[in-house]
């Protein structure tokens, strides 16, 4: 592996995704790499829904978020661990950020968490099935029910 690791995680739900930051951690650990780990925040923009949001609604909501995934990523593989772990907080959609960061960062491995579908996921497919399917990198599915 020549790239770093890249986790991706939703910090709405962080215990969910403990799972998936410990064995990104390990995986990267294994191949001596450095870990990525991404969460992605919506992007309202200049839509309708956007202009009911303060100008500094985004840059706050940013800065909460990235405090938030410190936090997470710390409980899930200790302090000292998180030292080295490069914080991402995207905006857009969850898939195509994780897609478009792994192929600027140069990622050799996509880890990224599965949880029990719900009939809508059959419909419109989960981004991790997204994911999977796209990626010009490996992709590790870490199931979870």
């Amino acid at each position: 592996m020549t790239g770093p690791v890249l986790c991706a995680i939703d910090v709405s739900d962080a215990q969910r995704d403990d799972a998936v930051i410990r064995t990104a951690h390990r995986m990267a650990q294994a191949e001596n790499t450095t870990l990525d780990v991404v969460t992605v925040v919506p992007d309202f923009g200049k839509s309708l829904v956007g202009s009911f949001f303060e100008d500094d609604h985004h840059s706050n909501m940013v800065t909460a978020t990235k405090e938030a995934l410190n936090a997470v990523v710390a409980v899930a593989i200790g302090e000292e661990a998180n030292k080295n772990v490069r914080h991402i907080v995207a905006t857009g959609t969850a898939y195509e950020e994780v897609l478009n960061l792994a192929e600027t960062a140069g990622s050799s491995l996509i880890v990224i968490g599965a949880h029990k579908p719900d009939f809508k996921d059959y419909l419109l497919g989960p981004n991790a099935a997204r994911v999977v399917r796209h990626a010009r990198c490996s992709v590790f599915v870490v199931r979870s029910d």
